[in-house]
């Protein structure tokens, strides 16, 4: 059976859900998450909706910066292989179309840029301008 694209807001949500429905459980990343956002999942998950919508469907609901709050997470490149392991599934396995493949490829490049960014952090002696 042929899967659909992404094309609504109610697509995001379920893609976010269960995306970070995922995410609470892994063994490596779930951790860090649940600590961050203890008490705070549905505020965070609200922000998601508004960023993939923003991105994917060009609905401009999202305003913040993504990069701060991750800035000071012990995070390495393991957890971002396993995030971008666990978000490529996820969207597999709902989604199929244009749309669903540049959300994988947002991913990629939103976890490579991350990456970089916080290796220049951690590598300079002058505190971050976040």
């Amino acid at each position: 059976m042929k899967k659909s694209d992404i094309h609504t807001i109610d697509d995001i949500k379920v893609l976010v859900d269960t995306f970070y429905g995922t995410v609470q459980k892994d063994d490596l990343i779930g951790p860090i998450f649940n600590e961050k956002l203890d008490g705070r999942w549905e505020e965070h998950l609200k922000k998601m909706y508004t960023f993939w919508q923003t991105i994917l469907l060009d609905e401009y609901t999202y305003n913040g910066r993504p990069f701060p709050p991750h800035a000071q997470l012990p995070i390495e490149k393991e957890h971002f292989e396993r995030w971008l392991s666990l978000f490529n599934q996820t969207v597999d396995s709902l989604y199929e179309g244009a749309i669903a493949s540049e959300a994988k490829s947002r991913g990629s490049k939103m976890a490579a840029l991350f990456q970089i960014k916080l290796e220049n952090i951690r590598k300079s002696p002058f505190p971050p301008l976040l």
